[in-house]
Protein backbone atom coordinates (compact mmCIF):
# COMPACT_ATOMS: atom_id res chain seq x y z
CA UNK A 1 0.00 0.00 0.00
CA UNK A 2 1.49 3.52 -0.97
CA UNK A 3 1.90 6.19 1.63
CA UNK A 4 -0.64 8.80 1.32
CA UNK A 5 -0.18 11.81 4.12
CA UNK A 6 -3.41 13.09 5.20
CA UNK A 7 -2.07 16.24 7.00
CA UNK A 8 -3.72 18.40 4.53
CA UNK A 9 -7.32 17.79 6.32
CA UNK A 10 -5.47 18.19 9.65
CA UNK A 11 -4.11 21.84 8.50
CA UNK A 12 -7.77 22.49 7.15
CA UNK A 13 -9.32 21.58 10.24
CA UNK A 14 -6.13 23.72 12.04
CA UNK A 15 -7.03 26.65 10.01
CA UNK A 16 -10.56 26.33 10.56
CA UNK A 17 -10.09 26.89 14.20
CA UNK A 18 -7.89 29.83 14.10
CA UNK A 19 -10.75 31.45 12.24
CA UNK A 20 -13.14 30.61 15.09
CA UNK A 21 -10.12 31.98 17.32
CA UNK A 22 -8.96 28.81 18.51
CA UNK A 23 -5.54 27.91 18.65
CA UNK A 24 -4.82 26.26 15.43
CA UNK A 25 -4.71 22.21 15.84
CA UNK A 26 -6.09 19.95 13.43
CA UNK A 27 -6.69 16.35 13.91
CA UNK A 28 -7.52 14.14 11.76
CA UNK A 29 -8.14 9.84 12.06
CA UNK A 30 -7.90 6.96 9.32
CA UNK A 31 -9.39 3.26 9.69
CA UNK A 32 -7.02 0.90 9.20
CA UNK A 33 -8.32 0.92 5.29
CA UNK A 34 -7.21 4.96 5.41
CA UNK A 35 -10.82 5.92 5.23
CA UNK A 36 -10.94 9.52 6.99
CA UNK A 37 -13.11 8.20 10.13
CA UNK A 38 -13.32 11.71 12.08
CA UNK A 39 -11.52 14.91 11.78
CA UNK A 40 -11.48 17.76 14.21
CA UNK A 41 -10.31 21.16 15.26
CA UNK A 42 -9.32 22.85 18.68
CA UNK A 43 -12.69 24.02 19.97
CA UNK A 44 -11.55 24.25 23.97
CA UNK A 45 -12.90 28.12 23.79
CA UNK A 46 -15.81 27.22 21.92
CA UNK A 47 -16.48 24.69 24.25
CA UNK A 48 -15.95 25.94 26.86
CA UNK A 49 -13.79 22.73 28.02
CA UNK A 50 -9.75 22.51 28.21
CA UNK A 51 -9.92 18.90 26.87
CA UNK A 52 -11.33 19.83 23.78
CA UNK A 53 -8.43 19.74 22.02
CA UNK A 54 -8.63 18.60 18.39
CA UNK A 55 -6.71 15.01 19.25
CA UNK A 56 -9.17 13.95 21.86
CA UNK A 57 -12.53 15.29 19.91
CA UNK A 58 -11.03 13.22 16.64
CA UNK A 59 -10.35 10.29 18.44
CA UNK A 60 -13.88 10.52 20.52
CA UNK A 61 -15.81 10.74 17.04
CA UNK A 62 -13.21 8.19 15.43
CA UNK A 63 -14.46 5.44 18.04
CA UNK A 64 -18.44 6.09 18.06
CA UNK A 65 -18.18 5.68 14.43
CA UNK A 66 -16.58 2.45 14.93
CA UNK A 67 -18.56 1.48 18.29
CA UNK A 68 -15.32 0.64 20.37
CA UNK A 69 -12.71 2.43 22.84
CA UNK A 70 -10.38 0.69 20.78
CA UNK A 71 -8.52 2.19 17.65
CA UNK A 72 -6.60 -0.50 16.70
CA UNK A 73 -4.72 -0.56 13.17
CA UNK A 74 -5.77 3.30 13.01
CA UNK A 75 -3.60 6.57 12.00
CA UNK A 76 -3.83 9.93 13.61
CA UNK A 77 -2.33 13.01 12.00
CA UNK A 78 -2.00 16.19 13.91
CA UNK A 79 -0.63 19.97 12.91
CA UNK A 80 1.30 20.08 16.54
CA UNK A 81 2.81 17.31 18.44
CA UNK A 82 0.52 16.26 21.27
CA UNK A 83 0.33 17.47 24.79
CA UNK A 84 0.64 14.74 27.62
CA UNK A 85 -3.07 15.06 28.36
CA UNK A 86 -3.44 13.73 24.41
CA UNK A 87 -0.55 11.58 24.60
CA UNK A 88 -2.29 9.40 26.66
CA UNK A 89 -5.69 9.82 25.07
CA UNK A 90 -3.77 8.27 22.00
CA UNK A 91 -2.04 5.30 23.93
CA UNK A 92 -5.20 4.37 25.60
CA UNK A 93 -7.01 4.32 22.21
CA UNK A 94 -4.39 1.93 20.93
CA UNK A 95 -3.77 4.00 18.28
CA UNK A 96 -1.36 2.14 15.75
CA UNK A 97 0.05 5.45 14.07
CA UNK A 98 0.66 8.75 15.05
CA UNK A 99 1.88 11.78 12.37
CA UNK A 100 2.47 15.59 13.49
CA UNK A 101 3.68 18.20 11.91
CA UNK A 102 5.51 21.51 14.33
CA UNK A 103 7.45 20.36 17.43
CA UNK A 104 6.00 21.57 20.28
CA UNK A 105 9.10 22.13 23.10
CA UNK A 106 6.92 24.19 25.51
CA UNK A 107 3.90 21.68 25.95
CA UNK A 108 4.56 18.60 23.86
CA UNK A 109 4.12 15.14 25.38
CA UNK A 110 5.62 13.14 22.42
CA UNK A 111 9.04 14.09 21.73
CA UNK A 112 8.97 16.50 24.87
CA UNK A 113 8.07 17.44 28.03
CA UNK A 114 6.62 13.84 29.97
CA UNK A 115 7.20 12.05 26.63
CA UNK A 116 4.24 10.06 27.84
CA UNK A 117 4.26 6.93 24.96
CA UNK A 118 7.65 6.77 25.72
CA UNK A 119 7.74 5.84 29.46
CA UNK A 120 7.68 2.04 30.41
CA UNK A 121 4.27 2.66 32.07
CA UNK A 122 2.95 3.09 28.79
CA UNK A 123 0.61 0.25 27.79
CA UNK A 124 0.94 1.05 24.07
CA UNK A 125 3.78 2.64 22.02
CA UNK A 126 2.24 3.63 18.35
CA UNK A 127 4.46 4.71 15.71
CA UNK A 128 5.71 8.18 15.75
CA UNK A 129 6.69 9.91 12.94
CA UNK A 130 6.95 14.13 13.12
CA UNK A 131 7.13 16.72 10.99
CA UNK A 132 4.91 16.64 8.66
CA UNK A 133 4.09 19.53 6.84
CA UNK A 134 5.85 21.05 9.89
CA UNK A 135 7.02 24.52 8.37
CA UNK A 136 3.04 25.04 7.74
CA UNK A 137 1.89 23.76 10.76
CA UNK A 138 4.47 26.09 12.79
CA UNK A 139 3.78 29.48 10.46
CA UNK A 140 0.09 28.99 11.09
CA UNK A 141 1.01 28.64 15.19
CA UNK A 142 3.09 31.59 14.47
CA UNK A 143 1.28 33.82 12.95
CA UNK A 144 -1.97 33.11 14.90
CA UNK A 145 0.14 34.19 18.12
CA UNK A 146 1.59 36.99 17.07
CA UNK A 147 -1.74 38.42 16.05
CA UNK A 148 -2.92 37.80 19.19
CA UNK A 149 -0.36 40.11 20.34
CA UNK A 150 -0.24 42.25 17.88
Amino acid sequence: MEFTSHMGLALEEARAAAARGEVPVGAVVLGPDGTVLARAGNRVMADHDPSAHAEVLAIRDACKRLGSERLVGCSLYVTLEPCAMCAGLIGQARIARLYYGAHDPKSGGVMHGARVLSQPQAHHKPEIYDGICEMEAAYLLRDFFEAKRG
